[in-house]
């Protein structure tokens, strides 16, 4: 048999169901507003796989970095002196050569033929010579002959002259004999004092004539030396010992005089060519201490030159080796240099960061006790090839990760794990 339950029964009921419904709903809306207010777990990261060192304070040495090559000090660009068309390549880039070395064999017929007209021209100004000098010294002993038939004439009348005065003192002979004789004698005497005055004219004319034809031989002579040199210079040669750089002609290349030919350099001496970014060449004068690594040796050297401009965002600055070269060190090859900037005293500094310039403010991770990697802003001041000042964030000990985190910008902190 059924019984009929109460009105008050029922209600009770309802109430406990309710209050047990807003318990629950009130416990789910807690446990979800706990669980959206939760911060995400903390990404790992492999210790091994993380370059991390500890902040430190003392003396550090601001330098700059750039990569170059090792250039000769001095290079010299052989041009060609005369026009020509280049017949031979006597030798090959790297070859040592010496300073009467011939490079490259050009030719020029139009120089050539020239040559052969000056030489011809000059031999026969000397046969002319030859022939003039013979001709002259015939005219000389021609007047020299005459000359002493006078003079005999004359010594032959003097004799008679003599022989009749004489006779005439004694009164064997007439005094008209006497004056006649004496003329003759005085005529005589007469004209060998002429043949002597046409013989020092003859002298006279004959040594001009010699010296108007010797210039002449002298002058063709000169033409034809400087032709046969002109024809030498069709072989360039090196013009100092050095070594071979660069061989720009080709065979059958037709070049004018001042085309470089070559490029020839002194290999003893060295200097490094650095190429060195723009925003760190400020700090850079002539005369700042650099060492150059030739990956066989560290070379100390000087700044001695740096280019006005900057050319694809870098500034070409010029180091001078001093001291003995390490083997291996030649033209062209790779190094890299550092110049030496200023030296800090007893300041705060750590590694360079992966991402991180210099007079910049960064984030950075710094590593807790616990093993965690809390991001810290950290600004920083001056920095080096391998170092960095630090102004503010960090302190002496800290320990901080410089490789790159860049994947973990999302976060500001990671759990380190071994």
């Amino acid at each position: 048999m059924d019984i009929k339950r109460s009105e008050s029964v029922l209600r009770n009921k309802r109430i406990k169901r309710l209050i047990y419904l807003g318990i629950v709903l009130i416990g789910a809306s807690a446990v979800t507003l706990g669980l959206s207010r939760m911060k995400p777990a903390a990404p790992t990261v492999d210790r091994g796989t993380l370059w991390v060192d500890t902040v430190k304070r003392g003396p550090m040495l601001v330098t700059v970095r750039g990569l170059g090559t090792l250039v000769p000090e001095e290079t010299r660009i052989i041009p060609a002196t005369r026009d020509g068309i280049v017949e031979d390549k006597r030798v090959k880039i790297g070859d040592t050569v010496k300073a009467d070395t011939i490079l490259v064999v050009m030719t020029n017929p139009d120089l050539l033929q020239q040559l052969a007209s000056d030489e011809l021209a000059y031999q026969r100004a000397l046969a002319d010579l030859a022939n003039t000098k013979a001709q002259l010294e015939t005219q000389v002993l021609n007047q020299k002959s005459n000359q002493a038939s006078k003079e005999n004439a004359a010594l032959q009348a003097k004799l008679q002259f003599d022989t009749d005065d004489e006779l005439f003192k004694e009164g064997l002979g007439p005094e008209l004999n006497v004056r006649k004789s004496k003329a003759n004698a005085e005529s005589l005497q007469n004209e060998v004092a002429l043949e002597k005055q046409r013989l020092e004219t003859l002298l006279r004319q004959n040594d001009a004539t010699m010296v108007a034809q010797e210039a002449q031989v002298q002058q063709l002579k000169t033409m034809w030396e400087l032709r046969k040199k002109q024809v030498e210079e069709l072989n360039v040669r090196a013009g100092a010992p050095g070594v071979v750089q660069d061989l720009t002609v080709e065979y059958g290349q037709k070049l004018t005089a001042g085309t470089p030919v070559a490029k020839v350099a002194e290999p003893g001496r060295l200097k490094a060519e650095l190429k060195i970014a723009e925003t760190q060449v400020k700090d850079i004068t002539l005369g700042k201490v650099a060492e150059i690594d030739t990956r066989n040796g560290i070379i100390p050297g000087h700044v001695i030159r740096m280019d006005p401009a900057a050319v694809n965002g870098t500034v070409t600055v010029d180091v001078s080796l001093e001291g003995e070269l390490p083997k291996g060190a030649r033209p062209d090859l790779s190094v890299d240099g550092t110049v030496e900037i200023s030296k800090l005293d007893n300041v705060l500094y750590m590694g360079r960061p992966a991402y991180g310039q210099a007079d910049n403010t960064i984030s950075i991770f710094k590593v807790q006790p616990n093993g965690d990697a809390v991001r810290t802003q950290v600004k920083l001041g001056l920095s080096a090839v391998n170092t960095i000042q630090v102004l503010e964030g960090l302190n002496v000990g800290d320990s901080v990760i410089l490789s790159d985190m860049s994947q973990w910008d999302a976060v500001d902190r990671v759990k380190i794990i071994n």
